[in-house]
């Protein structure tokens, strides 16, 4: 794979993180801005209640891609990795149900986004769009019905590594409308694919 990227979106793609493209995932945490994602691997909606001091989420994310589960997508330009998604069943991810903003809105069967992340030197250039558009057909195809988020709704711009919930025009673009709002600055919108 080459470090060449390209302003050409018909270079983006994506796969499912899987053992196979899981050094490609390491890779990408490890690039610029990358200090949030690297900080939890997105486990910490995953698992709830004390956690023990040695406790690992590189290694336990590892795990859970081991015994099959597919945690997300990961976004490559010109075949290098750049962006990530974090979605799956709202049941795999224990610490919303305990969220005052992000608990259930109802009883309907969703799947969860968590997490959207660009590497820094690749902002700027709309993949987070191309990455939930592939989220979008990757939850489709799985069987979802409803696609949830949560992002961020504020008049002023945050710091690019707050926004791993991503923002509203994000969602909204995308076709996702606000189901409930629990905070000044953060809703919950969903998208229905059926």
């Amino acid at each position: 794979m080459t470090d060449a990227a390209s302003d050409d979106p018909d270079a983006f793609a994506t796969r499912l993180v899987t053992l196979e493209t899981w050094p490609d995932l390491e890779r990408l945490f490890g690039l610029p801005g990358g200090s949030i994602v690297r900080g939890c691997w997105c486990m910490h909606y995953r698992l709830t209640g004390p956690r023990p001091p040695d406790a690992e989420p590189k290694r336990e994310m590892h795990e859970l891609v081991a015994s099959g589960v597919v945690p997300g997508l990961i976004g490559y330009l010109d075949g290098a990795p750049v962006a990530w998604i974090s979605l799956g069943p709202r049941p795999e991810y224990l610490r919303l149900r305990r969220s005052s903003v992000m608990k259930p809105a109802d009883d309907a069967p969703v799947w969860s986004v968590v997490c959207s992340y660009v590497a820094k030197p690749y902002r700027g250039r709309g993949l987070q769009h191309a990455l939930l558009a592939a989220a979008v057909e990757h939850a489709r195809a799985s069987g979802a019905t409803i696609l949830e988020a949560y992002p961020v709704d504020k008049a002023d711009r945050s710091h690019d590594d707050f926004m791993f919930f991503g923002s509203r025009s994000l969602y909204e673009r995308a076709g996702f409308t606000e189901v409930v709002r629990r905070s000044p600055t953060r809703l919950v919108m969903r998208l229905t694919l059926t």
